[in-house]
């Protein structure tokens, strides 16, 4: 004979989908705020970049993961499906509209592969666990997904050894500057209690 649990069953934790308007506005300013840095680092990048590259080809890639923290903050901000993906996006949009040197067309590419990258994370962990580790892990992706399309685009025909350090140069870059970059980000405006409307900015205690 068996008696019942005094224990509930546990139920799949269900994704939140729905976009509230603060959410929208807020994923929009990060955007845009991104944007604009994106522009000025665009303006910068090749003098930082250009010793890395001397030093070994396709290690230029270690400081590009500044133009994947749009996607990352965003996610870690909002918490809800396709925040990565929107605000890298928007992110793109306003770094081609103020003149990127790549054209319209290539830089919403590179946005919108990019915040894919970065929103793949998030969706296999359901969007309910943004420890630190899962930060790096979305900024990670953001990576991948730049080299890919950076290879296919912009490196065709490149030596398997140029492809693999600007893989992992890119993945580096991408867990660090964009993953705990924007992790730290997050922290930082919470404890400024701008972020009081969302779940990431109620979270003050670190669980790494």
């Amino acid at each position: 004979m068996t008696t019942p649990s005094s224990t509930p069953p546990s139920t799949p934790r269900r994704i939140n989908h729905h976009w509230r308007v603060v959410d929208i506005v807020v994923a929009s300013v990060v955007g845009v705020a991104a944007g604009l840095i994106f522009f000025a680092w665009n303006q910068i990048y090749s003098p930082v970049s250009a010793p890395l590259e001397a030093v070994l080809p396709g290690a230029q890639a270690l400081v590009y993961g500044v133009w994947l923290i749009a996607g990352v903050l965003g996610g870690l901000i909002i918490r809800k499906p396709g925040a990565a993906l929107f605000t890298e996006t928007v992110a793109a949009v306003v770094s081609a509209l103020l003149g990127a040197k790549w054209g319209g067309f290539l830089t919403l590419e590179s946005g919108v592969v990019q915040g894919l990258g970065a929103e793949l994370i998030f969706l296999i962990f359901l969007y309910a666990n943004w420890r630190v580790w899962v930060a790096m892990l979305a900024g990670a992706g953001a990576g991948v997904a730049m080299a890919i399309s950076d290879l296919i685009l912009w490196y065709p025909g490149a030596k398997p050894a140029f492809v693999l350090i600007y893989t992992v140069s890119s993945i580096i870059s991408g867990a660090l500057i964009a993953g705990l970059g924007s992790w730290y980000i997050v922290r930082g405006l919470a404890k400024t209690g701008v972020l009081g409307r969302f779940a990431s900015g109620r979270e003050t205690t670190a669980r790494i």
